[in-house]
């Protein structure tokens, strides 16, 4: 299993537990990612990815995006695909 790094989070909406994130490749949904920062560091699966409020099945670098977490995510945490 290794991680390769897609993107940073820029901004953590608590109230619906969002984790707004810049992309530097392809996100999709159904990928596994790793979040990791300085008090964060988790694993899940992607079940939401949304740009605008809309929902879409994948993004590419150089979008925003937001994603739906399991765990509080900070800005500046980076954000993994797990590939196996």
């Amino acid at each position: 299993m290794s991680e390769i790094e897609i993107g940073s989070v820029t901004h953590y909406y608590g109230n619906i537990n969002v984790a707004i994130v810049k992309l530097t490749d392809v996100l999709k949904v159904g990928d596994n990612i790793h979040i990791k920062g300085h008090t964060s560091d988790f694993t899940q699966q992607v079940d939401s990815i949304q740009i605008e409020h809309k929902s879409i099945p994948q993004a590419k670098g150089g979008e925003i995006v937001g994603i739906r977490v399991l765990q509080k995510a900070h800005p500046h945490d980076r954000l993994f695909r797990i590939t196996v």
